[in-house]
């Protein structure tokens, strides 16, 4: 059913809070550092709190998010808020598109929008899609589940809403970072709905024999090594205690952002200058969204939850899977990898983009996965 208010209200005086917090910022003393190499770059991070604090229009962005097709489900006890971008064409194939983190559903929506109604991107009416874009479980207008040990798990939750709530026999799927995680899930525990699965990221192995490895994929486990030693304390500290980073970032705005952008800013293909990849309006209705709704704590529970064996692993995927990789994601597992665990029928290294590629690259995404879904349909 449609929600009466899509957005809860944001009432003056928690915007008048949001802002005084902003300008009473306790900002740490300097280091005798520049840039980035230590963390967030205090120059680019005043410069965006001043703006979030004095000139950035949250009423302007309420109110577009306000306008976008929103719903809401009950799945089993469990309130799920999603979009829903109705295909041009009649036979439109349905599909779930599923973010990461420090994302939202709003990063999906200009690219589910596309998928929706291709003519008015240069393509045909007849690989449109009728795209849902839920809100994963305790980012922004959809609560967390209700228990750790919840049975219910994501990739459940979106199958009763694709095929209990909306009545969707088949379908398919896409994700990036958590949300490819999900998405395997799905399609693990659910072949016969899946028509197949789109991925920016794959599940590693269960198992496998060490002396099976290829030269080309142990540099690339030499190459996830690493990049968790340089860039993977986030990962670490929202798995193992995510509630004492909370506290912080749930009272402070400016941690908040700061905790945001170097993501942003580290996983983009953005070579180091973030706006040329995310506005500055962007970012900062990214985190309002998750300020407003006080969201980022419940954000880490994915990360908890699979470090705590909680989350289902992926053992192996028959359904055709496509992978995506974006020269400047986290990882790019070379396609022998990626076929230990799924069937993938499609596998694109892509020119450009990272982490974030609904925003960064929205037209190579889309022509990727029509591409991949069009014989499937």
């Amino acid at each position: 059913m449609g929600l009466t208010k899509p957005v809860p209200e944001v009432t003056d005086a928690e915007l008048g809070e949001l802002r005084a917090r902003l300008a009473a910022t306790r900002w740490p003393t300097p280091w005798p550092v520049t840039g980035w190499s230590a963390g967030t770059e205090p120059g680019e991070l005043r410069r965006l709190v001043d703006y979030w604090a004095t000139g950035y229009d949250w009423r302007a962005h309420e109110a577009a998010i306000n306008a976008l097709p929103h719903h809401v489900a009950d799945i089993a006890g469990t309130s799920v808020q999603y979009l829903r971008f109705d295909g041009e064409a009649p036979d439109a194939l349905p599909i779930v598109l599923t973010n990461g983190w420090p994302s939202s559903f709003l990063e999906l929506t200009d690219f589910a929008q596309r998928l929706a109604t291709p003519s008015k991107h240069g393509g045909r009416a007849a690989d449109s899609f009728t795209v849902i874009v839920p809100s994963l479980p305790g980012f922004a207008f959809s609560p967390q589940r209700p228990s750790l040990t919840d049975p219910l798990q994501t990739h459940e939750l979106w199958h009763l809403l694709m095929r209990e709530e909306l009545g969707l026999a088949r379908y398919g799927a896409h994700g990036s970072d958590l949300g490819a995680g999900i998405t395997s899930r799905l399609a693990e525990a659910h072949p016969d709905a899946l028509v197949g699965i789109h991925l920016t990221a794959v599940a590693s192995p269960v198992a496998y024999d060490d002396e099976s490895i290829t030269a080309q994929e142990r540099a690339y486990l030499d190459s996830v090594t690493t990049w968790s030693a340089k860039e993977g304390a986030y990962q670490h500290q929202q798995s193992t205690r995510p509630v004492t980073l909370s506290y912080g970032l749930a009272d402070s705005p400016t941690g908040l952002l700061a905790w945001m952008i170097e993501k942003y800013r580290a996983w983009s293909d953005c070579g180091g200058d973030l706006s040329s990849r995310f506005s500055d309006d962007f970012l900062l209705t990214q985190a309002s969204l998750y300020w407003f709704t006080n969201t980022i704590s419940t954000s880490f529970r994915p990360y908890y939850e699979y470090s705590e064996n909680m989350t289902r692993r992926v053992e192996r995927i028959d359904v055709p899977t496509a992978v995506a990789l974006f020269p400047a994601d986290l990882t790019r597992p070379p396609r022998s990898w990626a076929e230990r665990t799924y069937n993938v029928t499609k596998y694109t290294e892509m020119p450009r983009g990272g982490h974030f590629p609904a925003h960064e690259e929205p037209e190579l995404l889309a022509h990727d996965l029509t591409d991949f879904f069009r014989p499937l349909r």
